[in-house]
């Protein structure tokens, strides 16, 4: 299991413990997540220099911790211009915030064989937004032209998963 080496991912951590110990539905325990992640995602020294590398090739993710009941996972995601991932869900509900420069996710709704765009939000710097399944289907991409950092809270275990992704999406898309 990946070591926090930074004491204010520490006490990042410690907050997302007591939002999820709280309990109740998805949504309220993503949104609990969402609002201790904001206070977190303007601190400079949140992230290890590691953990800020990026993949010349794809996106790149740091897993930065997980629950050890396997309740949630931090991950720290890197993208350079133009990295994406593909269509997909996940298997958990997520929070996502933007930690360095400008997130942006393309939202879909599945209609029989086809995908049918919904909307494109850019999520700043600072701003943390959450989704739960069903209908939680999206793309997520770095459309600028620098640096792009996230920092993403899965309700799952992504350290015995390997992904928070339950299914990829290769349909036509329908805007």
């Amino acid at each position: 299991m990946p070591r926090l080496l930074s004491p204010t991912a520490a006490l990042l951590v410690g907050a997302i413990r007591t939002a999820v110990a709280t309990g109740g539905s998805d949504n309220a325990v993503a949104a609990r997540v969402a609002k201790a992640l904001t206070g977190h995602l303007t601190d400079p020294r949140l992230l290890d220099p590691e953990h800020r590398e990026p993949d010349p090739n794809a996106y790149r993710q740091h897993v930065l911790h997980v629950e050890p009941d396997g309740s949630f996972s931090v991950v720290a995601l890197v993208w350079l211009p133009g990295q994406e991932t593909c269509i997909h869900d996940h298997v958990s509900w997520c929070v996502v915030g933007t930690y360095v420069g400008e997130e942006e996710e393309t939202t879909y709704r599945l209609a029989g064989d086809r995908l049918v765009q919904q909307r494109v939000n850019r999520t700043p710097q600072g701003v943390a937004s959450y989704l739960v399944p069903p209908g939680d289907i999206h793309k997520v991409c770095n459309s600028s032209s620098s640096l792009a950092i996230s920092i993403h809270v899965y309700g799952a275990d992504i350290g015995l998963l390997g992904t928070s992704i339950r299914r990829r999406y290769d349909l036509p898309v329908v805007r």
